[in-house]
């Protein structure tokens, strides 16, 4: 049966009850009203911080057996709170067991106590000490008699959630070198939760932040970390109910430092890309060493709401300068592996074809930065030639000639529209028909000219087609497809234009005029034209959006997502933009291309890889070049 694209999901959230120190009925109380907000919103688990169920800062009354005793009761009255439900809830408390007190962990499902994880490093340091109250548990996995019921006690548990492994560490564990999580993973869990009490510090807040986060992309799970309110006792430190719920190195939700409110934090984790990451980590241990729990929880999600981003390859970032930083870093990654190509080849000259386009545009100021790199003048390194055809519009020409002169790099104007003409009439072509064959003919020659000047003045050719243009199988093979090195192989789209605009800010006035007016131009080969003297031609209009053919690519090849998921996602992030119908049309055209062009792909000259897709067949993607009856293509057949 085939697999609906909710059914990758599981709903997780984290709780911050308004907590009162020592008064296990008021925090009963506050933590059953955030559960049942959980449940009604189709949770799988809801996450409460460390020992919620009396306060973390209880201090010595920890000693006093009847608040122990209390508190164990009311494990058993929250029990009964998930009867019926498909919401597991996890409960911070502290456990009395064979004359010694545990920090531990309770998973509530199904209307009983699942298992209890008992913490395993305990801080005793600056303001904490717990090693003054609690044990840690460093025996296997025993029971614990709670009520009636004999409930499995230890740190190798592991709950399954609909399928899903969940494990747990609380609060310090995290923290030290080795932590539990490491383990959890290596038996199976995808997603780890925990519990916490972690006081606030000035730039701690940051710390945790990136700790989970990198935690997360480490071990390649979901990470639920679920921080005490300031309402704990501030005799000597002061919470500040920070949750955090990542997923493969992103933050997709959070509860700020200090939040008014917010009691609870809701995100959608995407189990098939975990385990997507998960088999391509070869390297990564199989371990069977942990008891695996049931817990009946997890219902099915008839509406994810996974957090998608419609632009997956531009560069996110919280302020401006780490969105410079990181635009910077990718134009050094394509300027150091041309640098150091040149270097190798030991090549005197780089020769491109500049066409007023964009992605030209971007080999151009990559070349420029190159030069810097080499302490070499960029007009002593580069070469470059306009080669205007009948399509060519003046605007594109005149933006060529105008940005290698302004750099003061030699630009060569060789006008091909007799060369043009001269083949089609010897292929038996009329030279009036637009076709196919009156377009590649064009860009075959373009290319042709560049490696006879390569031959002739000595040095290489730089490629300048793209990642989305490769993706598509946007290029003619032999003509703009093939390069001595392909800068821009690694750059998709729409993020071209970003690049561009980046290096643009470090140029003079009338540098940023041209590049501004480039970036304003429309996408276009060039190759056919309706005599207007304009951009007639354009991209977008034959095969479809780039932004949506970039989604495309992106989740296909770096998640391997199915087409009905893509669509899915696709209607999420593009909301009000694009409706369903528009999505499959160019999803079918994406996907025809995409296999349809592997031939091309197959035989692409060298260029560096900047981000998480790209499409070497030397090492990122392998695929065959007569693919058929693959089950993307059923797909678009059905579209069809």
């Amino acid at each position: 049966m085939t697999k609906q694209w909710n059914e990758a999901y599981l709903r997780v959230a984290s709780a911050c009850p308004q907590v009162t120190v020592a008064d296990v009925d008021a925090n009963v109380a506050a933590i059953s009203d955030l559960y049942a907000s959980a449940v009604s919103h189709g949770c799988a688990i809801l996450v409460s911080p460390e020992l919620s169920l009396t306060g973390y800062s209880l201090g010595d009354l920890v000693l006093y057996a009847g608040l122990r005793d209390a508190a164990s009761a009311a494990l058993l009255v929250l029990a009964t709170r998930t009867t019926g439900h498909k919401t597991a809830l996890v409960v911070g408390v502290p456990f009395s067991f064979d004359g010694c007190i545990y920090n531990v962990s309770a998973v509530l499902a199904d209307g009983r106590i699942i298992g209890i994880v008992p913490k395993q490093h305990l801080p005793s340091y600056g303001e904490f000490y717990e090693k003054r109250w609690y044990h840690r548990w460093n025996q296997p996995n025993t029971t614990v008699r709670i009520g009636t019921d004999d409930v499995p006690f230890g740190t190798q548990l592991l709950f399954d959630l609909g399928g899903v492994p969940v494990g747990i560490e609380i609060c310090e564990d995290l923290w030290v070198n080795h932590a539990p999580s490491h383990a959890l993973a290596d038996n199976g869990a995808l997603c780890i939760i925990n519990p916490s009490a972690s006081p606030e510090l000035v730039g701690k807040a940051v710390y945790r932040r990136d700790l989970v986060r990198i935690q997360s992309a480490k071990l390649m799970v979901g990470y639920v970390y679920a921080g005490c309110d300031w309402t704990e006792s501030t005799m000597d430190v002061v919470m500040s109910g920070h949750h955090i719920i990542a997923s493969q190195g992103s933050i997709v939700a959070e509860r700020p430092p200090f939040a008014a409110d917010q009691r609870l934090v809701i995100a959608d984790l995407d189990i098939e890309h975990l385990l997507m990451d998960r088999s391509r980590d070869t390297n990564r241990s199989h371990l069977t060493t942990y008891t695996l729990l049931a817990t009946c929880a997890r219902a099915a999600l008839s509406s994810p709401m996974p957090l998608v981003n419609a632009h997956p390859f531009l560069p996110t970032a919280e302020d401006a300068s780490q969105r410079r930083e990181r635009l910077q870093h990718i134009i050094d990654i394509q300027a150091h592996g041309l640098a150091q190509r040149i270097r190798a080849s030991r090549a005197a000259l780089l020769h491109l074809g500049l066409s007023g386009g964009l992605d030209s545009t971007l080999a151009f100021v990559v070349a420029t930065r190159t030069a810097v790199i080499l302490g070499r003048a960029v007009a002593d390194l580069l070469r470059c030639y306009s080669m205007p055809a009948e399509s060519s519009s003046e605007r594109t020409q005149s933006n060529a000639v105008s940005l290698a002169e302004a750099f003061g790099v030699p630009c060569t104007v060789i006008p091909i529209t007799q060369l043009v003409s001269a083949e089609l009439r010897a292929l038996g072509h009329d030279g009036a028909t637009q076709d196919v064959t009156y377009e590649n003919v064009q860009a075959r020659l373009r290319t042709s000219i560049l490696f006879n000047s390569a031959n002739l003045h000595g040095g290489l050719v730089l490629g300048t087609g793209d990642l989305s243009e490769i993706a598509l199988g946007w290029c003619t093979f032999n003509g703009d497809h093939m390069s001595h090195y392909h800068v821009n192989a690694g750059v998709p789209k729409t993020l071209v234009r970003h690049l561009v605009t980046h290096m643009a800010a470090g140029y003079s006035a009338e540098i940023q005029r041209i590049l501004a007016d480039i970036v304003a131009t429309p996408i276009s080969p060039e190759l056919t034209s309706n005599h207007s003297g304009d951009v007639s031609q354009k991209t977008e209009d034959i095969i479809g959006p780039y932004e949506l053919h970039d989604f495309f690519l992106y989740h296909l090849v770096r998640w391997g997502d199915a087409p009905t998921k893509i669509v899915a996602l696709a209607c999420i992030a593009f909301a009000g933009v694009y409706d369903a119908a528009t999505i499959e049309r160019w999803l079918v055209v994406f996907i025809r291309r995409f296999t349809g062009s592997q031939f091309k792909r197959s035989v692409m000259p060298d260029g560096p890889k900047v981000g998480s897709v790209a499409l070497s067949p030397r090492s990122d993607w392998r695929m065959p070049s007569d693919l058929l009856n693959t089950a993307v293509w059923q797909w678009t057949e059905q579209q069809s």
